[in-house]
């Protein structure tokens, strides 16, 4: 298989759109109904992430097969957290918002990867129902650091990797 992770592009909004609602319906139907509602990420945050170059999509022989956003420097939902903390305070990456359309099949390695090359020091959360997700960071070897609250006051489970 040919991957190859690119800046998206406004042409890929009906099919990154799509991405978002089957994961959301995944996200239910694995026991995790309430991290995105029924309407998160909004087409009007992707539409704000493409010119700022933030949202990114993997491709694999020419199909966008994952979707997430990238970002370097300071999350302010990350500056509070609350357990064991963050591993460092250098500067660091996030990944937010990732969508796999074929599960199983190592694209969420090949996007952390990829993110870990352009930052060696990787955060993320995920919401504690999200198992599949915990699973992936786990087999990848994210370290739990604690809880986060997001934008409207909601809990998430941080991760942190850097090597």
């Amino acid at each position: 298989m040919n991957y190859m992770i690119r800046f998206a592009e406004f042409d890929d909004l009906p099919e990154i759109l799509k991405i978002y609602e089957e994961a959301r319906a995944f996200m239910r139907q694995t026991g995790n109904p309430n991290q995105w509602w029924d309407y998160h990420p909004a087409e009007s945050i992707l539409r704000e992430d493409i010119p700022k170059r933030q949202l990114y999509v993997c491709e694999e022989d020419g199909q966008i097969g994952a979707v997430f956003a990238y970002i370097q420097g300071t999350d302010p939902t990350y500056i509070h957290i609350d357990g064991d903390g963050w591993l460092n305070d250098e500067p660091y990456g996030v990944i937010h918002r990732i969508a796999v359309v074929h599960r199983g099949q190592g694209l969420i390695a090949k996007v952390f990867d990829w993110a870990l090359a352009q930052c060696p020091n990787l955060r993320i959360d995920t919401h504690v129902d999200n198992a599949p997700m915990r699973r992936a960071l786990e087999k990848y070897g994210f370290s739990f650091c604690g809880v986060i609250h997001i934008f409207n006051g909601d809990e998430r489970i941080a991760f942190h990797k850097c090597i």
